[in-house]
């Protein structure tokens, strides 16, 4: 078949225009080669001509150390079986006898700065974290974001290869920006790790955590009545390094474990409950006593060292009455529970080292964020909520919980008496920059890296010491840029000198404090020290004149347990050491000082937490919103209403709730009646229910809350604009429902908030949307 000549045409066209382009393009300059940055091959016109260069991720040899950041939370100096403590913690109690006990070794006096420290290598005040992220203010030294220019030791692992891990309590990320929207720029997914598996507050319920896998928030106590965070979080351990044994054997880790214990609340499981009734009638004066004999004997204060008096405030043991001595016994024997078996989940964790051949190849430092703590107050608390509202607990309420003490039942802490055993032969408790707050355990344990087994350092050491110890035992030059920002230098002072020199001279020669308006400045052996106020842990509120604090001075080279006060006969060494710490707090960022604490909470969630008359939600997407982020509706007139479409034959289930077991409200249809619920710290609950049952269909259910006298509510349920209910609600919660539980709209996720409903709780109807109106917001 002849095609047609306007074809033929054509064809000869292309073929003369495709001719002259190559005859053109062979005779030009034109580069025969082409270089692209990055790329170390050849890229020429043919592939016989190119030279291939494959891009090139880290290799390792199989020897490079990993790392396992055990962090524990208010745990005291003298709690540890290795430190002397009555509890039993074999499996910390190993690490130890394998490896080296740090007898001088210092944190921040509360967890949300001393974890951001730990990982920044750079004191709390440099990283905006000069005290909690939740009580943060708008200065550089407060403002509770750590900046890109200090990242942390765990993304300089990232980017050199090692595979990464945050597990438990990551508790330095702004509330308000815990929620599912992001942006996740504090999260620790931002903060080199690769994989997380984390509660992102201060504090966690064991048995029914809040918890997120990356961002996503997840509840895996649901349909597990044997649950606690404790054992999930070994068993996420456990998986991800066997994962990595089998999938990548060579690559090192670098896993930071962080959990719930021993934290409010002090939640164990059954059998260890019942192991301890009884280990704590003696007291927390002879505990003490025991304690300190216990630390003399194996060395872990030097010989010399005085036991330090009763604080004001804790009475004697024997001056107590038999109802106080029974519940303040039951309150420290959860804690001991609670311990003992966060310790048995350790040791699974390093069985699991072991079964994988890499427990002496991996650098493990164990560790406390602060000292035990006295935050339960002088009479301890079956719920810690009242303690970040401003209240404490009573004898007479607390024993209303004395069966259930350490079960989910109660978000329980201890009597300060106990703080103050646990943190022997000190004085004083977290918060305070005494040693009580600051001396924490530090367990060392490398048998590839460290010769010794068993010995005690005595050198001066602080938390932020440990991120550049770690970097130096990897082998790893602190990275001077890191996504193009430059990168300040580390506060902090490797320790890796003293593993295998237990003479060497201290290089950690000075050291300031201040948290909450305490406090210190550490200088060759000596220590000038204040507490603000003279305030104790459990006095929150209130602001008090900072030029009228007394200082102390000690000669903490030779008077280990700052027993001896020597501002009177030294004058000018306590003028040197307060100008020293003036000079630092200017060079750290720690002014402007402000003590009161209660304010700064609300301060900051009244700040950060959305500011609208109007918020309008729509389910399924609106669960899990962290407290700070929701609608600020406490003791405010407000209206929640939910447009929803009731089914034939009835509906229930949760409309909205904000907290839960512990703390905060509910409006729920239950036996398809309308009802608005107030949970008062787990002590009182008010129930305003509708007086008939719903329509079937469209509808609309309001609850208006109306501040009255007395600061409670009257609550007036409505459905279709008619009135069905009303109720007055008698206490509030000023400042926060629950320190990790949420809010969320179509069901109520973690614990319920009302005895209604259980777990299983979401509307059985359909919600088009929930609108809550604040007429008073801006």
């Amino acid at each position: 078949m002849k095609r047609p000549l306007s074809i033929k045409i054509a064809t000869w066209v292309a073929a003369l225009l495709v001719g002259s382009w190559a005859g053109f393009a062979c005779t030009q300059d034109a580069p025969k080669t082409k270089t692209v940055e990055g790329f170390d091959g050849k890229i020429a016109r043919s592939y016989e001509d190119s030279v291939e260069a494959w891009p090139k991720d880290p290799t390792f040899t199989g020897d490079e150390p990993n790392v396992l950041i055990i962090l524990l939370d208010d745990v005291g100096y003298g709690q540890l079986g290795a430190y002397g403590g009555l509890v039993e913690t074999p499996n910390i109690d190993r690490l130890a006898a394998g490896g080296l006990l740090y007898n001088n070794f210092h944190t921040t006096a509360l967890c949300s700065p001393s974890r951001a420290a730990i990982l920044a290598g750079r004191n709390h005040h440099s990283i905006g974290l000069g005290s909690h992220a939740n009580t943060a203010m708008g200065f550089p030294g407060y403002s509770g974001r750590v900046p890109k220019s200090a990242q942390a030791i765990s993304r300089n692992a990232q980017i050199a290869g090692w595979s990464t891990y945050a597990i438990g309590k990551w508790d330095h990320t702004p509330g308000f920006q815990v929620q599912q929207v992001g942006p996740y720029t504090y999260w620790p997914t931002h903060d080199g790790f690769d994989h997380t598996y984390t509660f992102m507050a201060a504090d966690v319920n064991n048995f029914t955590p809040v918890m997120y896998a990356g961002h996503e928030p997840v509840e895996p106590a649901r349909g597990n009545p044997d649950y606690h965070l404790s054992t999930d979080m070994a068993d996420k351990a456990i998986h991800y390094l066997t994962g990595k044994a089998s999938i990548d054997p060579d690559r090192p880790f670098f896993m930071f474990w962080a959990p719930g214990a021993q934290h409010t609340p002090h939640h164990a499981p059954e059998e260890y409950l019942k192991k301890y009734r009884g280990k704590f009638d003696m007291g927390w004066d002879k505990a003490r006593e025991m304690i300190f004999k216990q630390q003399l004997k194996r060395g872990i204060i030097p010989a010399g060292t005085v036991l330090t008096q009763r604080p004001d405030g804790i009475q004697a043991w024997v001056d107590l009455s038999d109802d106080q001595k029974k519940m303040f016994a039951r309150q420290m024997e959860a804690f001991a529970a609670q311990l003992d078996h966060v310790d048995m989940e350790i040791g699974r964790i390093l069985k699991t080292l072991e079964r994988i051949g890499e427990l002496d190849n991996t650098l493990i430092m164990l560790t406390s964020d602060n000292g035990a703590s006295a935050e339960g107050g002088l009479a301890g608390t079956h719920n810690e909520v009242l303690f970040v509202n401003g209240l404490q607990a009573d004898l007479s309420t607390n024993l209303r919980f004395y069966d259930e003490w350490g079960r989910e039942e109660t978000n329980n802490h201890y009597h300060a008496g106990w703080a103050w055993a646990g943190n022997t032969p000190f004085k004083y408790f977290k918060q305070i920059v005494h040693n009580g707050g600051v001396q924490d355990p530090l367990i060392v344990h490398w048998p590839a890296g460290i010769k010794a087994k068993g010995e005690i350092r005595d050198q001066y050491h602080h938390i932020i010491d440990i991120g550049p110890t770690i970097l130096e035992a990897l082998g790893l030059e602190p990275l001077k840029e890191i996504d193009g920002i430059k990168q300040v230098p580390f506060d902090g002072t490797s320790f890796a000198y003293t593993f295998n020199d237990k003479d060497a001279p201290d290089r950690h020669a000075r050291q300031y404090y201040e948290l909450l308006g305490n406090r210190a400045m550490y200088m060759d052996g000596w220590k000038a020290v204040t507490i603000h106020a003279n305030r104790m842990p459990w006095d929150t509120g209130g602001t008090f004149p900072f030029e009228k604090d007394v200082w102390e001075l000690y000669h903490v080279a030779e008077d280990f347990s700052e027993q001896n006060n020597l501002a009177d006969k030294f004058p000018e060494k306590l003028e040197e050491l307060q100008a020293a710490w003036d000079e630092d707090a200017w060079k750290y960022n720690v002014y402007p000082l402000y003590d009161n604490i209660i304010s700064r909470i609300a301060e900051t969630n009244s700040h950060f937490a959305p500011q609208r008359n109007e918020f309008v939600f729509y389910p399924p997407g609106a669960v899990r919103i962290s407290e700070p982020y929701s609608p600020q509706v406490k003791n405010r007139n407000h209206t929640i209403t939910a447009y929803a479409k009731i089914p034939d034959g009835g509906a229930k289930g949760v409309l909205v709730a904000a907290g839960g077991l512990y703390g905060g409200y509910a409006f729920y249809v239950h036996d398809n009646r309308l009802v608005y619920a107030f949970n008062a710290y787990n002590e009182d609950r008010y129930y305003v229910r509708s007086d008939a049952p719903l329509p079937s269909g469209k509808v609309e259910l309001k609850a208006e809350y109306a501040v009255a006298e007395g600061l409670s509510g009257l609550v007036t349920l409505s459905v279709n604009g008619a009135q069905v209910g009303q109720g007055e609600i008698g206490r509030i919660l000023p400042v926060l429902y629950s320190l990790s539980e949420t809010f969320d709209v179509g069901e109520d996720t973690g614990t319920p908030v009302s005895k209604d409903y259980d777990r299983e709780n979401a509307f059985s109807g359909t919600i088009d949307k929930v609108v809550i109106r604040i007429p008073d917001a801006n």
